[in-house]
C-alpha cells in the first residue's frame, strides 16, 4: 500500500551532516535521499549555493521508520536551529519536531490534534479549527 509521507529538514550549517543523507545507502533503515534545496532555488539561479539550509524528501511507502532516530543521533553543529517538519498524506498540515535535550520531540502547535493511526509511522495531524473536525 502506497502512502506519502514529506519530511523537510531545517538545519544552519549543515551541509556535511546531511550529505550522505542526499545519497543511496542500503545500510539505513530508510532508503530515499533527500535533496537540497539551496538559495538559489528560490532565486531563480542555475548553480547551487554553498549554503544550505533546507533539505527535503517524499516516502511513497510507509517505510521511513528510524528516520527520526537517525536525524537525533547526527551530530548536529547548531542542534538548536534543527526543525524537522513531517506531513503524512491523512494530516491536515505538518507537524513541527525538534531537538530538545538531544531527542526529537514534536513541537505542539494551536488548534492541532494527532491522533494514533495504524497506517501512519506518527499518527495523523488534525487542524481542530477545519469545518466538520
Amino acid at each position: 500500500m502506497s502512502r506519502y509521507t514529506e519530511v523537510i529538514v531545517l538545519a544552519r550549517d549543515a551541509e556535511e551532516v546531511m550529505e550522505p543523507l542526499t545519497k543511496p545507502d542500503e545500510n539505513r533503515e530508510w532508503h530515499q535521499c533527500f535533496t537540497r534545496v539551496d538559495d538559489n532555488m528560490f532565486a531563480g539561479g542555475g548553480s547551487p549555493s554553498d549554503e544550505c539550509y533546507a533539505w527535503v524528501v517524499q516516502f511513497i511507502r510507509r517505510n521511513w521508520t528510524g528516520l527520526l532516530s537517525h536525524l537525533e543521533s547526527l551530530p548536529w553543529p547548531h542542534p538548536w536551529s534543527v526543525q524537522v517538519l513531517v506531513r503524512d498524506e491523512d494530516d491536515d498540515c505538518f507537524g513541527l519536531w525538534m531537538l530538545y535535550d538531544g531527542r526529537l520531540a514534536e513541537v505542539p502547535l494551536p488548534r492541532t490534534r494527532r491522533e494514533p493511526f495504524s497506517d501512519t509511522i506518527v499518527g495523523v495531524l488534525s487542524r481542530t479549527d477545519r469545518p466538520g473536525y
